[in-house]
């Protein structure tokens, strides 16, 4: 007898009509046919031979077939005499030390980064992405790097308009004085913008489209991403709210800056004290198990969960909002793939929104 083992570093995810297979080791993902996983599911109790006998013989050239791809993409392999004991089953449990991972900010003026800078510490939030309608100086770059200069912060990300003074020497300059930044988005770029060949410890990303706040959300395959601790994440909690905490241009402390509700204003509560709110973590447990859709979708651990941007169509009793994200054009039914905004279905929650 031969059996079949599966590695335990491999993520079945089932959908409506088919699975997406994520190799959490090497970071990748591939979809295959529902009738795929029924054998996978069948070799976990059975030898490759018993699998076989229960196929006529059309059934089992396409058995071969998935046996095949299971050994040629390396997601498992075969013994002869008995089942491989030495695997354990990958653990689902999913652990961050950190009160709060993410902040992020829709800054209107700088100078409150020195206020919040104590609650960095205390929540040790890891990233600071901070978003400007307004061009920023190369002083204002450092000013900001210069404030959590030596914080527990890993890093911040900063999306501006690009302007006039952006080029080369800027960049450089930025390059020798700031130690935090590790991501730039300029903004609203012309298609002759400057160009730049030099290497800096940042990344730097030019974008020709006016990036607005609102532009969030967007569900899109581009975005996804196969990586170990965000699909655990993803399995236990929110992908998009959980242990994150944001801003608005007006102060207001909320789950998402384009949220509505809000928790309070950061001029008169600190962000220490808006986590110990109750409801501020009613969303963190909203995994897309549980979201309309999405729990159909074969995307749904690789996918975030905008919750700011919703359809609007399904509740909790208690008021939790479980719609589909409304930016997501994807139909697990279909396997088709649309643009979100042309759906009428969804145009009454588009025009609610203003979008």
């Amino acid at each position: 007898m031969r059996y079949f083992n599966l590695f335990s570093t491999l993520q079945i995810t089932e959908g409506a009509r088919r699975i997406l297979i994520s190799d959490l080791q090497r970071n990748v993902s591939e979809l295959y046919p529902l009738e795929f996983n029924e054998m996978i599911n069948e070799l976990k109790y059975l030898s490759i031979e018993e699998v076989f006998e229960m196929y006529d013989e059309e059934s089992k050239k396409i058995a071969q077939e998935y046996l095949d791809i299971l050994l040629e993409n390396e997601y498992g392999f075969i013994t002869d005499n008995d089942r491989e004991k030495n695997f354990p089953p990958l653990s689902h449990d999913y652990s961050e030390p950190s009160i709060i991972t993410n902040l992020f900010i829709e800054i209107a003026d700088i100078s409150i980064l020195d206020q919040l800078k104590t609650s960095i510490e205390n929540l040790e939030i890891k990233h600071l992405v901070i978003y400007s309608s307004k061009s920023l100086s190369v002083d204002d770059f450092i000013n900001i790097d210069k404030v959590f200069k030596s914080s527990v912060l890993s890093g911040i990300e900063i999306f501006s308009p690009l302007h006039g003074q952006v080029g080369n020497t800027f960049l450089r300059r930025l390059n020798k004085r700031t130690e935090r930044i590790y991501s730039l988005i300029f903004y609203s770029c012309p298609k002759e913008s400057f160009k730049t060949k030099e290497e800096f410890r940042f990344t730097l990303n030019l974008v020709e489209d006016h990036l607005k706040i609102s532009s969030c959300g967007k569900v899109d395959m581009k975005y996804f991403n196969t990586n170990l601790p965000k699909v655990l994440e993803a399995i236990n909690h929110n992908s998009c709210l959980h242990k994150k905490i944001g801003i608005d241009r007006g102060g207001h402390i909320k789950n998402c800056p384009l949220m509505q509700e809000s928790f309070g204003n950061i001029r008169d509560i600190s962000l220490e004290e808006i986590v110990q709110q109750p409801n501020f973590k009613r969303y963190w447990s909203l995994t897309k198990d549980h979201i309309e859709v999405c729990k159909d979708c074969e995307f749904r651990y690789l996918c975030t969960d905008c919750r700011a941007y919703t359809e609007s169509s399904h509740y909790t009793s208690d008021g939790l909002d479980v719609s589909k994200p409304l930016k997501c054009g994807y139909n697990p039914y279909t396997n088709e793939w649309e643009e979100w905004s042309s759906n009428p279905l969804k145009q009454k929650a588009i025009h609610s929104y203003n979008l």
